[in-house]
Order: C-alpha cells, then sequence, then structure tokens
C-alpha cells in the first residue's frame, strides 16, 4: 500500500497543512488592502503576492533582487567535522546534481529559484526526477531538479492522537497538486520527506512544520509605498502643481461654468502642460488646496516606508540602493564594508547554511559524517576591498613567522592560519626553540662549532 493509500485509509489520524495563505482553520485574516474601494488589492495567496507585490512594487522588487544576487553566488561543498572543528571543504561527484541541476542550468539558477520563492511563498519545494518520470527515490541515471510550486504543494503530517497540535505530530510526506487549466485533473502526488527539499528560511509561529513570506509583516508598508507612488504619479498627470480650487462669481451660469472647467482642463491639465502662465476672468479666485513635494517632505515620507520594507528583508539600505542608504556619508567606503557585513551575517550566510541543508536531502554523501556546506570564497560581495586584504595577509605573514620560528611545522602552521584551528598544531612542534628562550649555558654559543673545525684546520696546517 502506497503512502497515498495509507493516507486515505487513516484520514482519523492524517491530516495537511496547506500553504500559509489558505484557510486552515487557524482563524488567520484575509489580507485585503486596497488603495481605494475599486483599486488595486494585495491578497493573501502566491499569486497576489509575485504580481501585486514582486512585480509591482520598485522597493520589494529591489530588496528580493539583491538578496537574489547575492544569494545565487554560494556554491555546494561537502565538509567533515574533525575533533569538534569543521574541516576542509571537498568535492565529489555526487555533487553534479547540484552543479547542474537541470538542463542548461546552473547552482546559481537553483539558487535564484530557492530564495525568490521562499521570500514570496515562505517555503521552497523541489524533489528529483528523471526522463522516464519517476520521482523522488525511484529516479535513477541523470537525475534533474524539478520545482514544486508552493501553493499546490501541501505538507502531510500524521500523529497517534490525530491531533495536528500533539508533541508527537510529524511530517510523513508531501503531497503534490498541480492545476491543468488546458485538460482533466491530474493525480496528486505524493512524496516521502526524505525526497523533498523544503526550504523554509523564516518559520511561521503559528504553524510547526512550514514557513513564511517576509513580505506578509509589511504589506501595510507596500500598500503604502505603492500608494505614495501612485499619488506622485497623479501630480503629474494633473498638470505637476498643487490641487486648487476655483471659485467664481455668483452671475456665472451652471452652463458658462462647465464650459470654462471643461476650456481649463483642455489647456492646464497633464505633466505636458504643467507651468504654463494661468489667465482668469470674471472675478475668478484661486485657492490651493494641497502642498507639494517640498512642504510634504515626500521623499523623506516614502524613503522611511522603504528602508521598513527593506529591514523586513534582511538587506541594508545601502546595499539595495534605496533613497536612504544613499544619502550623506553611506556611500564611503567604509559604511558600505560596514554595511555589506551586516547583511551577509546577518541575513545572507544563515540562508546559505539553511539551503545547505535543505538541498542535502536530495544528495547522498560521499562518506559518512559528511554534511552539505556553502563555499562562499569565490563570492565577491564578501571580499574586502584591496587595502583590507592586504592588512589580513601582511596579518596572516606575521603569524606564520612567529609560529615558524617558534619550533612549528610549516604545513601545520599554513592549516592553522587557514582554518583558525588551534588543534592543527598539536603534536606538530619541532622541539626546537628559538636561540633566545634557551637557558644560559644550554647549548654552544652560535658559531662555536665552526671555530673549533677553524682551529683543527689550523693545527693540521704545515707549520
Amino acid at each position: 500500500m502506497g503512502l497515498l493509500e495509507k493516507i486515505s485509509a487513516r484520514r482519523e489520524k492524517a491530516f495537511t497543512q496547506p500553504p500559509f495563505w489558505a484557510a486552515d482553520g487557524l482563524g488567520l485574516p484575509m489580507w485585503s488592502t486596497s488603495l481605494t474601494a475599486n483599486q488595486e488589492k494585495i491578497g493573501n495567496d502566491f499569486q497576489s503576492y509575485v504580481h501585486d507585490a514582486y512585480k509591482s512594487s520598485g522597493v520589494v522588487f529591489a530588496c528580493m533582487l539583491a538578496r537574489q544576487m547575492i544569494f545565487s553566488e554560494a556554491r555546494f561543498q561537502w565538509r567533515q567535522y574533525v575533533s569538534g572543528r569543521p574541516g576542509e571543504l571537498f568535492g565529489s561527484p555526487e555533487l553534479e546534481l547540484l552543479e547542474s541541476p537541470f538542463p542548461g542550468g546552473t547552482t546559481g539558477e537553483l539558487l535564484a529559484r530557492m530564495e525568490v520563492t521562499a521570500s514570496l511563498a515562505g517555503n521552497y519545494f523541489a524533489t528529483t526526477a528523471d526522463d522516464d518520470g519517476n520521482l523522488g527515490k525511484a529516479a535513477q541515471g541523470k537525475r534533474r531538479i524539478v520545482h514544486m510550486r508552493p501553493d499546490w504543494t501541501t505538507i502531510v503530517i500524521d500523529s497517534a492522537s490525530g491531533n495536528p497540535n500533539a508533541l508527537d505530530a510529524r511530517v510523513v510526506g508531501y503531497m503534490y497538486e498541480p492545476v491543468n487549466n488546458s485538460g482533466p485533473k491530474l493525480d496528486p502526488v505524493v512524496l516521502l520527506p526524505d525526497e523533498v527539499c523544503h526550504f523554509s528560511p523564516l518559520p511561521d509561529p503559528a504553524v510547526r512544520f512550514r514557513g513564511m513570506s517576509w513580505l506578509t509583516p509589511i504589506i501595510e508598508e507596500i500598500r503604502a509605498d505603492k500608494a505614495a507612488t501612485h499619488h506622485k504619479g497623479r501630480f503629474f498627470t494633473n498638470g505637476a502643481t498643487p490641487n486648487m480650487a476655483i471659485t467664481m462669481g455668483p452671475d456665472v451660469t451652471p452652463e458658462k461654468f462647465t464650459e470654462y472647467v471643461a476650456k481649463f482642463k483642455e489647456a492646464h491639465q497633464g505633466a505636458d502642460k504643467a507651468y504654463k502662465t494661468l489667465f482668469l476672468a470674471g472675478g475668478a479666485d484661486v485657492k490651493p488646496m494641497s502642498a507639494d513635494f517640498r512642504q510634504l517632505d515626500f521623499k523623506a515620507t516614502q524613503g522611511a516606508g522603504e528602508t521598513r520594507i527593506a529591514a523586513a528583508a534582511g538587506m541594508h539600505p545601502t546595499v539595495v540602493g534605496l533613497a536612504e542608504g544613499l544619502s550623506g556619508s553611506s556611500l564611503n567606503a567604509g559604511n558600505f564594508q560596514a554595511a555589506a557585513r551586516l547583511t551577509a551575517n546577518k541575513t545572507m550566510r544563515p540562508l546559505w547554511r539553511m539551503a545547505a541543508a535543505s538541498l542535502q536531502t536530495l544528495v547522498t554523501p560521499p562518506t559518512a559524517g559528511a554534511s552539505l556546506w556553502y563555499d562562499d570564497r569565490d563570492i565577491a560581495f564578501l571580499h574586502d576591498d584591496a587595502t583590507d586584504l592586504a592588512k589580513i595577509r601582511f596579518t596572516d605573514a606575521q603569524t606564520l613567522r612567529q609560529l615558524v620560528d617558534g619550533g612549528y611545522d610549516p604545513d601545520s602552521a599554513v592549516e592553522f592560519v587557514a582554518t583558525n584551528d588551534l588543534n592543527r598544531l598539536r603534536g606538530s612542534h619541532s622541539g626546537l626553540l628559538p636561540v633566545q628562550l634557551q637557558p644560559p649555558g644550554s647549548g654552544e654559543r652560535p658559531g662555536a662549532s665552526m671555530n673549533g673545525q677553524m682551529n683543527g684546520l689550523e693545527d693540521s696546517s704545515p707549520r
């Protein structure tokens, strides 16, 4: 009996955990934010997050693009622990699946898809397939990684009590039910946990086994930023001047008023007609009804919202290139390096670590005890400038000189500097110490032996 049949036979004790935006009885509100009653809404579903946030909000796209470009630069290697410390990275043929995850694809493209999907859905799912249609562990020979759309994937949970909140509740599978709009409904595919890469970097605090999009807490910020952009567009569309009220004398008839309004709009409405001289007659009086961008401090208002969105994304505004990150001294080399270092240590390294753990489900370690780890040595974003690199190399050279002069094996000293693991020096001392550390009279004076040899030559020479 397959897993799907077992689930069907034990409906009272097996249940599913749908995507985070679905109505799953948790009482979570459905997001429905709008600029006006008839304008844009950001729904609480994958399609809405894609179209109404990622594809229509410039600041959201910029934050996700920055995350994606940096995240996709990593590579993967194997690593083993030696005496409780991480050892050197090494490769193996098993990593070919991650280096060429699908035809024409690279590790960077795999990571880019992982990041953008996890950012929008909170979860990224993938499994392996072969050319014969076998999936998961059944896939043989030349395998490729296939993405599972998150809103078509359901987490299958089992518990002896049948309670999803029981302590013994556990994930027993993933059910993939793709939508087929152009044909008959496809049968669901059920995969075991060890056949699916489940990347969920931001846990959903309300549910144990799934992740949450970082966009969810800032839906209002996204709506407000898009409203500000919409306001800016309307400002230019309506003449690039403040809104105004024009009052006319009591002797103006409704027909004359309507005719005047039509002619006024024709002559003055639109960005291409901005700043034209305004001529009034017949007792008309103009009164501004709103402030301009400078009075509204529009840049600060919109910039603060952009910064809060970047903070939710875990990206420094300077790294993303937002207005507040580019002001003042933020672009100084030292400040940018500090921003890059904060972004790397606070956001990117944890993401790479979790991605490595998730992807290890799809590959087999070449040796016992080996685990998948990210290789960040070729990521330009993490490299300091030439001055800092020169200082680091100079410090490393001084360390090597002191260790070798102190009697340690040169190769062991190099391993210590490369790994920062003092255990690499264990047992590598030659037993020889510098002259300065020798107690007085414990050995020959420097050159004593040579002097003796010279004396001997003198004694044996012909007189």
